[in-house]
């Protein structure tokens, strides 16, 4: 009986032939690679940071993480063969940790403070030759003692931070400025991004002196680096 090719296939038949054509190693090989994709996202930086963020909105603190251009600028005000150490606070997924890095600070003088624990794991697998501290910025000084790493064994010349400070509700927002005013050596530098492209430094309530803004535009959202600096005496 000759075969119509014109007539469309019934539902039934349309059925049948696709699962002619979908042999079950095909099938098979395809649910491997959605399960493929499914592990690698769930791995990824981004994706740990969002977790962290709705699992605990407190410890996290910015809406999303630096981006690699914004953490570039931040890392190009940092004295990279400077002897003291460079503090970061707010490690997070490690987007401003690979920028310091890169631009030749020393793994040794590198310390990432980061509340939390699951973020601060992450670290030290991704950076295992860094100094990673698990715990609040307000408490700067005795996780830095805790080290062996306070301002009487090397001076603190430079602190990093990504922290969301203006959104980090009182008083712990004046605990960690206080705290990290308390560790920077005297002529040592801040280095503070903010998305607020207009007023004051929070850090200038704990007697910092601003030396420079830098605005980075091309950041989404744009954002503002703010250099500051202890007095000298």
């Amino acid at each position: 009986m000759p075969v119509d090719r014109d007539r469309s296939p019934l539902p039934i038949e349309a059925v049948a032939l696709a699962r002619a054509l979908v042999t079950r190693p095909t099938l098979r090989a395809a649910r491997q690679g959605v399960a493929r994709v499914r592990r690698a996202v769930a791995r990824a930086p981004q994706s740990l940071f969002l977790r962290e963020l709705v699992a605990q909105p407190g410890s996290v603190g910015a809406i999303c993480a630096s981006s690699p251009r914004l953490a570039a600028r931040m890392a190009a005000w940092v004295d990279p063969v400077g002897d003291g150490w460079v503090v970061e606070l707010g490690g997070g997924t490690g987007v401003i940790t690979a920028a310091l890095l890169a631009r030749g600070v020393a793994p040794e003088r590198l310390l990432v403070v980061e509340q939390s624990a699951r973020l601060a794991e992450h670290l030290r697998r991704r950076f295992p030759h860094i100094t990673v501290l698990q715990g609040d910025a307000a408490e700067l000084p005795a996780l830095l003692a805790g080290a062996s790493a306070g301002p009487g064994v090397r001076p603190v010349r430079c602190i990093v931070s990504g922290l969301p400070l203006l959104s980090i509700a009182e008083p712990c927002r004046t605990r960690i400025l206080r705290a990290g005013a308390a560790v920077l050596a005297p002529g040592g530098r801040l280095l503070q991004f903010t998305y607020a492209l207009q007023g004051a430094s929070p850090w200038q309530q704990v007697g910092l002196v601003g030396l420079h803004h830098e605005r980075v535009l091309a950041n989404l959202p744009p954002a503002r680096i703010d250099v500051l600096t202890t007095p000298l005496g």
